[in-house]
Formats: structure tokens, C-alpha cells, sequence
């Protein structure tokens, strides 16, 4: 097989559809240094600012989706369609892709429809137990789809599912040995356990909240929180800075440390969340976004916590935290199980098992 391969990627709009993407470019390139990559992302969306970060060259196209609510916007999606899947097919003309990939996000449809139909195998790598419409109605023309949970035959043709799991952050896996370095590195009290709180990039409302009406509990508790409140947020909380035993953060560039320091965890339930959670192994409640398409946060956090390994709490059923929170803190055998639990639901190598997927197909 030839070595100057070349790959096309397309995915975005949120992190969990851009960090899979740059995950499995980066394994792509460590098995074929020769190889040319270009990302097809959305204009004025994450992935225009994240992707040429990681050092890759990316091209946007001019698509958004169709909002659930009637709204003026959706008039100008036929001709954000149209425009999109010209350029798409004019960027796989002279591209000349080996291979297509999906992640998800409103490019990666008119990306991957015009590479099939040009005759481009096509994988797709679902991250959600709920697929996005995107992804099923690709699935249709994908040669192959990686998944992280069972059960999706329902929504693609099951010969073409492989199980993988999602691609994660490598430096998750040596958390256990950081411990120390963790404490130190957010200048945490050794003698008291750590809180952490993920709210996703943007932040969450509803948990910021929570976090702010809870603090008086939390010191009673003599915990520490470490408190990621997200972009949208850090004017309105980084006052409690100056609260003794509470951090807040806009954002955390050191996550494994920031797994390694926690003890316990309260987080949003988003498939890279979701897996990066199991990988780490930690006491998790997860409080799930509802206002997500086909509320797929509540679906990934279940299928975690009808296994046991993860509370479910949603947040129609927050006044119980109180009482959740404590008895957990307390349980120290319910905190072992849940870790266990969590931890046996892992799938650390599903990077290279995806890239080996896309290296099959490569060679038929």
C-alpha cells in the first residue's frame, strides 16, 4: 500500500466531534508520515480556530443545521446545502482523497456524500448511544461506522458496525501515577478530598448553579472543589476564587491532572466526556445536558449507570443533590463499585482500533 496517502476528515462544531478527528489524524500520521491531510469543518464554528492548532490545514464550508423550531434560518439551509455540497465536491476533486472520514457535525454530511459518491470509501466514527441525523442518514454509503456503545443496529446497517469505543486523550491512562504531581500543581490541601466539576468547554448554566448554591454544603463537608465553569461563565463565578477551597476555571488545560486530583466528579454527559470518564475510573454523578438533540446525554449517562458504574441525576431532580452527594461521600464501598463499575466499561485503545478499521479499507 502506498504511503503518501491522502485523508480527508471532516467533523466539528462541538469538541466531542472535533477532538475524535484530530485523535485519529494524529494516530494516522504516527503509521504514515508521508501522508497529506486536509479537515473539512463549518465556517465560524470551533474547529476553523482548533483544528489548524493541532497543525493541520482545514477548509470551512458554508452549512449549519436545521433548527428543531421553525425559524427564519431554516430558509437558507436549501441553499446552504447546495453551496456545500458543490464546494465539497470541488475540494475532493482536486484533494483527491484515499479516504473519507466522518466525526460528526453539520460539514461532515455534504463531505462524506460527495466522497462516497465520487467513489472514496467512507468511515464514520459515532460517539453518541444516539446517533445524530447526519450520521444516519451517511451510514447508508459508509463502508464502515465505529461505535462506542451497543445496541445502534436500530439506526445503522448492522454489517457495517464495528465496536471501538471513542478516541481519547493518551496521557489519561498514566492518571493513577499523578497523583501527587496533582495535588501540587492546583496547590490542593492533601488531608481533604477534591470535588471536580466539568461542565464542558462553553460551560454548563444549570450546573454552575448547582455549584454556587452548594458551596455552604461543601464546606461543610470539608471538601475542595475544582470548578471548570466554562467560557460563558467565568465572569459571573470567578469570584469564588477567593472562597477558601474553591477553584474556578474557565477552562483546564491540564485534564489528566485534573482527573488525577479529583476524588470524585460531577459532570455533563457528553460521548467524550462519557468515555474519558471511564478510562479515569472515578465516583461520577453526571447531571446530562436536555437541551441536546434527542436528549442523547441522558441515553450515553444511562447506559453508564444501568451498569452501575456512574449516578444519574437529572436536572428536573436536583433539589435531591444534597442527599446524593453525601451519601456518596460517605459510602466509601459505593464509591469502589461505581469506580469498578465505570472502569470495566473502558476502551483505551479504540484510536488504534479505528485506524486499523480505516487501514483495512485503505487496502481493499
Amino acid at each position: 500500500m502506498k504511503q503518501s496517502i491522502n485523508v480527508i476528515i471532516s467533523g466539528g462544531g462541538t469538541g466531542g466531534h472535533i477532538y475524535p478527528a484530530i485523535a485519529i489524524a494524529n494516530e494516522l500520521k504516527l503509521r504514515y508520515p508521508e501522508a497529506n491531510f486536509l479537515f473539512v469543518g463549518a465556517k465560524d464554528k470551533m474547529e476553523m480556530e482548533k483544528v489548524p492548532q493541532a497543525g493541520y490545514e482545514i477548509k470551512g464550508l458554508w452549512i449549519s443545521g436545521i433548527q428543531r423550531k421553525l425559524t427564519l434560518k431554516n430558509l437558507s439551509f436549501p441553499f446552504k446545502l447546495m453551496s456545500s455540497l458543490l464546494k465539497a465536491g470541488g475540494i475532493i476533486r482536486r484533494f483527491k482523497p484515499d479516504i473519507a472520514i466522518g466525526t460528526g457535525g453539520f460539514a461532515s454530511g455534504p463531505t462524506l456524500m460527495m466522497a462516497a459518491r465520487k467513489g472514496v470509501p467512507t468511515l464514520i466514527q459515532e460517539q453518541n448511544s444516539y446517533p445524530g441525523i447526519t450520521n444516519k442518514l451517511l451510514s447508508k454509503k459508509a463502508n464502515a461506522i465505529c461505535v462506542a456503545y451497543d445496541h445502534l443496529e436500530r439506526f445503522f446497517p448492522s454489517e457495517k458496525i464495528i465496536k471501538t469505543g471513542n478516541p481519547v486523550r493518551q496521557d489519561l491512562l498514566s492518571i493513577h501515577n499523578k497523583r501527587e504531581e496533582a495535588q501540587k500543581f492546583f496547590s490542593l490541601d492533601t488531608g481533604k478530598k477534591t470535588i471536580l466539576v466539568l461542565g464542558g468547554s462553553l460551560g454548563a448554566r444549570r450546573i454552575n448553579q448547582l455549584i454556587e448554591e452548594q458551596l455552604e454544603l461543601f464546606k461543610e463537608q470539608e471538601v475542595q472543589v475544582i470548578w471548570q465553569c466554562g467560557k460563558l461563565y467565568i465572569e459571573t463565578y470567578k469570584n469564588y476564587n477567593k472562597v477558601t477551597g474553591v477553584q474556578v476555571h474557565q477552562f483546564l488545560n491540564r485534564m489528566d491532572l485534573a482527573y488525577a486530583a479529583a476524588d470524585m466528579i460531577i459532570s455533563r454527559a457528553g460521548a467524550s466526556s462519557v468515555s474519558e470518564l471511564c478510562i479515569v475510573g472515578k465516583p461520577t454523578i453526571f447531571i446530562p445536558s436536555p437541551n441536546v438533540a434527542e436528549d442523547h446525554q441522558t441515553k450515553n449517562a444511562k447506559s453508564i449507570a444501568d451498569k452501575h458504574g456512574a449516578i444519574l441525576l437529572k436536572e428536573s431532580e436536583l433539589e435531591t443533590f444534597p442527599i446524593v452527594f453525601e451519601t456518596l461521600l460517605k459510602d466509601e464501598g459505593k464509591q469502589q463499585s461505581l469506580s469498578e463499575n465505570i472502569k470495566a466499561l473502558a476502551l483505551p485503545n479504540a484510536t488504534s482500533h479505528i485506524v486499523n478499521e480505516i487501514e483495512k479499507l485503505l487496502r481493499e
